[in-house]
């Protein structure tokens, strides 16, 4: 091939090379030079251009290049233009072609609109009819950009305020549990003081205290020892949850953290006449997870349960400590089983799992893929946001675990969480 052929076809050039296109990229696809070098007459400064005088040359081209439009040859050796513009819009479907024959047919015409090839002209082309084919499919790729991009920042917006939303949840639901727990704490407050005020009573101005008196005291001062040592417990335990949120999440002591959670739902509205059973570890265990995690996603579970009907019914959450690693070849999805994080599980015993049960009328079908979905709900909006799962899904995910759901309509469904446990330290010796 020529020298001179060569520098206008393969190599793609541009009229002011490294110069920012002026509006946007034109390929120019022909086997023909004639036609390649009139085009590049005609457009040489309305656009940055790029010249292939092949299939396979354009298809590189595009690869390389961002293309906003391209006039394709239909008849051309070996690939022919048909062929180009399905491979152009594989490349990039945004991509807007106008096809260029001098023999048009049906066939050829129905294939080109099928591919949705942005214009048909005849050769000899009519300059005017060129330059507005070509406007046109400018515009039209413009306008498409425009709108993608439109759409990946709305995208970006939503998923920005429902991560926030969902963060907001998450903080609030730990301020509940917070409050809970400086409920308790108030609680042996109160008690340590109505018994040091017994005490003063009891001693008032007297310069002798009798052995009956020395006895009061003394069962006082044991009372108010265990509730002072409850309140130095509790604030130990969820002082160091706050603190070490962005560290490394330390071991906590699973029935601990389930006698809190008993008595969070004890005291929850949702539970109303409902029946509700609790079963902790015969022996406990711990688990590096942040310990109000585990609060919320097992007190998130609960309350749906409770929530899933207006009839009476039972409700029971139940820890046992699994001694060998989990067959996950039999955790899959299916019409009645929904199954999350396994792939990420790092399935090594002994594995914590607690189930939350219920015997409420099941989840249907349909619903089951979407449960997990933010904001997706089936309450009335007064019961609730639809980010309760969801906020479930994330901190086990969070946590390394793994979340089912086994539901059986007419019989109750039952959410399990798995993460990985440890057997509880022995409590060391006291010293004489």
């Amino acid at each position: 091939m020529p020298a001179s052929q060569r520098a206008n076809t393969t190599a793609g050039v541009a009229e002011a090379p490294g110069k920012a296109p002026r509006r946007g990229t034109l390929l120019i696809v022909d086997d023909e030079q004639g036609p390649r070098d009139s085009l590049r007459a005609v457009f040489k400064d309305e656009y940055h251009l790029l010249l292939a005088e092949s299939g396979p040359a354009a298809i590189a081209l595009a690869k390389k290049h961002k293309i906003d439009a391209a006039v394709v040859d239909i008849r051309m050796g070996g690939m022919s233009g048909i062929e180009v513009l399905e491979r152009l819009k594989y490349v990039d479907p945004s991509i807007e072609v106008v096809m260029l024959t001098a023999y048009e047919t049906t066939d050829t015409l129905r294939q080109a609109l099928r591919l949705q090839a942005c214009d048909y002209l005849n050769k000899p082309f009519d300059l005017s009819a060129m330059r507005t084919a070509v406007a046109t499919a400018m515009s039209r790729r413009l306008l498409t950009g425009e709108i993608h991009t439109n759409a990946e920042q709305l995208q970006e917006l939503l998923t920005e305020l429902q991560n926030q939303k969902i963060q907001e949840q998450i903080t609030r639901a730990r301020g509940d549990i917070y409050a809970q727990i400086l409920h308790d704490v108030n609680g042996s407050l109160t008690v340590i003081a109505g018994f040091a005020q017994l005490m003063s009573q009891r001693i008032g101005d007297a310069a002798r205290l009798e052995l009956q008196d020395l006895e009061f005291i003394k069962e006082r001062l044991t009372t108010i020892s265990r509730q002072a040592r409850n309140c130095m417990e509790i604030r130990q335990r969820y002082l160091g949850f706050l603190q070490r949120q962005s560290e490394a999440v330390p071991r906590v002591s699973v029935n601990q953290l389930l006698s809190d959670l008993h008595d969070l739902i004890q005291v929850h509205p949702s539970v109303q006449q409902n029946e509700f059973e609790f079963r902790s570890l015969p022996e406990d265990a711990e688990v590096q997870i942040n310990g109000t995690d585990l609060i919320q996603i097992v007190l998130n579970l609960a309350v749906n349960a409770f929530q899933c009907t207006s009839q009476p019914h039972t409700v029971t959450v139940e820890a046992r400590l699994l001694p060998e690693p989990l067959d996950l070849v039999r955790f899959k999805d299916s019409a009645r089983e929904r199954v999350l994080n396994v792939e990420s599980f790092a399935n090594t015993a002994p594995i914590l799992a607690i189930a939350v049960r219920d015997n409420g009328p099941g989840i249907p079908t349909e619903v089951l893929p979407q449960i997990f979905n933010p904001y997706f709900t089936t309450k009335s909006s007064h019961q609730g946001t639809g980010l309760g799962l969801n906020i479930v899904q994330r901190l086990v995910r969070q946590a390394g675990g793994i979340i089912q759901v086994c539901t059986q309509p007419g019989a109750g469904t039952t959410f399990t969480i798995y993460v990985p446990a440890a057997r509880a330290a022995a409590e060391p010796a006291a010293k004489n």
